[in-house]
């Protein structure tokens, strides 16, 4: 074995990549650039910092394909997965968790490991091979000097978008005479979710004002930059036309508004956001809107007329490389097969999919690092459908950020529909992850379908 593994960033993907390389018996040597240096998004220094949402989505293993891939991590021995759970907040049938204890508990597990050593500094460009092995993990956020040295080494313009965060209330100044709690379909423990009813007149009346609001003004050269569909400002969405809000984040199905004994013509959700509890997210209300115009336009909403913010809402760019024409099927750079890629910066959109990559950079670079042949996971997998479609599965002309989903699996065998249909997907998919780790066959617990 030669020196230690680099890892640049210490991000979800960069925090993944190096516990599996450090937890294999190999030296890693961990770069992060905050507190030195901060993005545009980041409040602390801390790892693997979650800064759009607190939640990772669904986790249901059997029924989801997300959740089945929070199950392939867990088996994998996920550093994220095992803080995640132990942090986790009430949220129905999603994992949601409480950021500021996750991220401190990741940075606690990751410095205090013997074989991590980490180094506060930003690395300003692509490293040369003579520090052997590295996995880049910077991350959607990736320093403007780095990201030019990834263009001069690829030949490659580095894609873009904006990704926006949801403003964070705070749980005493919202109005429980009007908001309640209730998950759609009573799911999880019923006190899951805030909301907040609004009838046609009053959303007709948002909306309205969503679309006169003053927007953030963006600099030329980010004029053009596209959106992730996955994460559209919620006015950008209003754009769309007049119900598209009513069928998308202000969707009332599965609610029953106490006051009334009807479901409400649309609704605001809040997700908790913090253990304590304290602190509430509004759900799919990422926002571009001036902070000033965000008090007056979110005050509208029934049940919020008092709010106080945590935190407003606010833009970051997110940059990414054309992963299928520039990596190999173990995340190498084609023109650079020391470095490897790890993360948002190749193309997965999520948290759980950037750690994922993650994992598989590190457990990828052990491979390496020990001398042996790297051994994806098989395509059937949730782990190896992603790793997949941004190493060859996805068109190198039009990529753009994906999330996992069934789509991106290879076809079943069988003729199965439906609810059946993603129960045969996971578990095919768990019995591949299984023979790839070594492990005996086994289904996770049952738990309620997403």
């Amino acid at each position: 074995m030669s020196g230690p593994v680099h890892v640049i960033g210490a991000g979800l993907a960069g925090s993944e990549a190096a516990w599996q390389i450090a937890n294999a018996g190999v030296p890693v040597i961990v770069h992060e650039m905050r507190p030195r240096r901060m993005t545009e998004a980041h409040r602390t220094e801390r790892f693997a910092e979650l800064v759009c949402s607190n939640s990772f989505r669904a986790d249901d293993p059997l029924y989801n394909a997300v959740g089945l891939l929070h199950e392939e991590m867990r088996r994998a021995g996920s550093l994220i997965m095992a803080v995640a759970d132990a942090h986790r907040l009430p949220a129905g049938g999603a994992l949601a968790v409480d950021r500021d204890g996750f991220s401190a508990e990741v940075t606690r597990r990751l410095s205090g490991h013997p074989l991590v050593t980490v180094v506060r500094e930003e690395v300003t460009a692509l490293p040369p091979p003579s520090w052997g092995l590295c996995v880049l993990a910077t991350g959607p956020l990736t320093s403007t000097a780095l990201a030019e040295d990834i263009r001069r080494m690829t030949g490659e313009e580095s894609l873009a978008f904006f990704d926006a965060i949801a403003p964070i209330v705070h749980q005493d100044t919202i109005d429980l005479e009007i908001a309640w709690f209730q998950s759609r379909y009573d799911k999880g423990s019923g006190r899951d979710y805030i909301n907040c009813p609004l009838d046609r007149a009053q959303y007709e009346a948002f909306v309205a004002a969503l679309l006169a609001a003053e927007k953030t003004e963006f600099k030329d050269w980010e004029k053009s930059t596209p959106y992730f569909e996955g994460c559209l400002p919620i006015e950008v969405m209003a754009e769309r036309g007049l119900d598209t809000l009513r069928f998308g984040p202000m969707k009332p199905v599965g609610l029953i508004d106490p006051r009334t004994g009807r479901k409400p013509y649309a609704v605001v959700q809040l997700r908790q956001d913090n253990a304590l509890g304290t602190l509430w997210n509004m759900v799919g209300f990422q926002t571009k809107l001036k902070h000033a115009e965000q008090v007056r336009v979110f005050r509208m909403i029934p049940g919020l007329e008092r709010a106080e913010f945590a935190r407003l809402g606010g833009l970051h760019r997110n940059t990414f490389i054309n992963a299928p024409r520039l990596l190999d099927a173990t995340l190498r750079l084609k023109a650079a097969p020391y470095l490897r890629f790890a993360g948002q910066i190749t193309g997965v959109e999520g948290y759980v999919e950037s750690a994922a990559i993650g994992l598989l950079a590190g457990r990828f670079a052990v491979a390496d690092a020990l001398g042996r042949s790297p051994s994806p996971p098989p395509a059937e997998t949730a782990l190896g459908a992603l790793l997949a479609h941004i190493t060859g599965g996805a068109e190198a002309e039009t990529f753009q950020p994906m999330n996992v989903n069934f789509g991106l699996f290879p076809p079943l065998a069988e003729s199965v529909r439906g609810k059946e249909r993603k129960r045969a997907f996971c578990e095919r998919a768990l019995a591949a992850c299984d023979d790839w780790l070594g492990l005996p066959h086994r289904l996770p617990a049952p738990r309620e379908a997403a």
